[in-house]
């Protein structure tokens, strides 16, 4: 365990996983934003707190159980010589919710904005947001330990690693969270994304691998767009 603080590959090993976790997390955090947004003003801090401390502990509870999480790579079916195992299973109920979420509140988004008078919405339970955030961050949690342990050898720099970059998210979500809710046109960006997102797990779940890279730099030069647009009309 203390030879560890004195190797340098490990503690490359820690930069590198630490970064990639926070890349894989900003699905996650995109998803917490716009699901918090939905609670009073006086519950949404506790509610991001919550949130990103079980996606902490739930990768944390992966991580210790490798050997069941090997496991779900196991086919436990094949119809029409389609494989399906337990992660199949979870990234396609993951991938269908994302979709119907992410079509119902952009069709409510485009609603609201037609509307002469558009009536705000109520507030969500703060059980009911918790549990939903808490049911993505198990399918988000997949990926993120699978890149884990395909990176990196030992658990506590995998642990390390996803505590920090758990951490980092803790600290700009409020930030992110204000910023979608203040522009409609970036709010409707990130529910394109969470669709995306849940395509691509759909994808997954069929054994056609996307590259989460392809969506990243799709939504990074459509939010671009939308700051240069912004920018212009202020102008």
């Amino acid at each position: 365990m203390f030879s560890l603080l004195t190797d340098s590959s490990a503690w490359a090993a820690f930069l590198t996983l630490a970064v990639i976790e926070i890349v894989l997390g900003v699905d996650n955090l995109v998803f917490l934003a716009v699901m918090v947004a939905r609670l009073p003003p006086e519950q949404q801090r506790l509610a991001r707190q919550i949130g990103l401390l079980a996606a902490m502990l739930g990768r944390v509870v992966l991580l210790l159980s490798i050997v069941w999480l090997i496991g779900l790579n196991v086919p436990f079916a094949h119809p029409y010589g389609f494989s399906i195992s337990g992660r199949t299973v979870i990234l396609a109920l993951g991938g269908f919710f994302l979709v119907h979420k992410s079509v119902t509140e952009l069709c409510l988004l485009v609603k609201q904005n037609a509307s002469d008078t558009p009536a705000r919405q109520a507030p969500k339970k703060f059980l009911s947001v918790l549990f939903q955030i808490f049911l993505l961050d198990l399918v988000f949690s997949l990926d993120s330990v699978f890149t884990a342990v395909g990176l990196v050898q030992h658990i506590p720099v995998m642990i390390a690693a996803i505590v920090v970059a758990l951490l980092f998210m803790l600290f700009v979500a409020r930030s992110a969270s204000e910023f979608i809710e203040r522009n409609p046109s970036v709010k409707a960006l990130a529910f394109a994304f969470l669709l995306l997102v849940g395509v691509t797990l759909l994808c997954d779940a069929a054994e056609l691998h996307i590259p989460r890279a392809y969506l990243y730099v799709a939504m990074g030069f459509a939010a671009l767009v939308e700051r240069v647009k912004a920018r212009l009309g202020r102008g």
